[in-house]
């Protein structure tokens, strides 16, 4: 090989380098699942890795619930527009984390609900997990019936006594009710 042959295959090999750096992503896919859609505050629908579309609950907290129908956007009970106020600023704060982690997550998936739904804890590319900020900022609570299905239970009971003592969020609402309780009022 002579002298340009080789400065030639160098320039081509730094070239195919610096576009594989560039653009990773596109070549051999981003870490974790795509986010669809964020449904409400605990739940998402992602695309996996083989493009297939999954609704997912999030593992070990219970968030305030949204209005889904014309009546419930419509009510006028105090309970109803409590619940859903704290709903959609669950869901708001999802949508913004998703959008902070690339619109990606990392599921640990650990269970499956009686819907179909796959129930997993939650993490953005950066290891935040989302079910742990929900709940510090008050904005969920641990749900309990089933923490023992979860890896991080004691994280998320951390974080929820932190808000509790702080009185941050749901915490400092004396109206606001349980999603579960809300729930079965129903």
């Amino acid at each position: 090989m002579n002298k340009s042959s080789k400065k030639a295959l160098i320039v081509l090999s730094a070239g195919i380098i610096l576009l594989c750096l560039m653009g990773c992503d596109r070549f051999f896919g981003a870490s974790g699942d795509s986010v669809e859609r964020v449904s409400d505050g605990d739940t998402l629908v992602v695309k996996d890795a083989q493009g297939k579309k999954v609704t997912v609950r999030f593992a070990c907290m219970d968030a305030p619930e949204i209005a889904h129908s014309n009546k419930e956007k419509q009510s006028k009970r105090a309970r109803d527009r409590n619940q859903f106020t704290w709903g959609v600023k669950a869901q708001e704060r999802v949508e913004q984390l998703v959008k902070q982690g690339g619109d990606r997550v990392t599921l640990n998936i650990t269970d499956s609900d009686r819907y179909g739904r796959k129930v997993a804890e939650v993490r953005l590319s950066d290891g935040t997990f989302v079910q742990q900020v929900l709940i510090q900022e008050g904005l969920a609570k641990v749900y309990r019936p089933y923490l023992n299905k979860c890896p991080s239970k004691a994280i998320v009971q951390q974080a929820e006594t932190q808000a509790q003592q702080q009185k941050i969020g749901i915490w400092g609402d004396p109206k606001f009710v349980n999603p579960w309780e809300y729930r079965s009022l129903k």
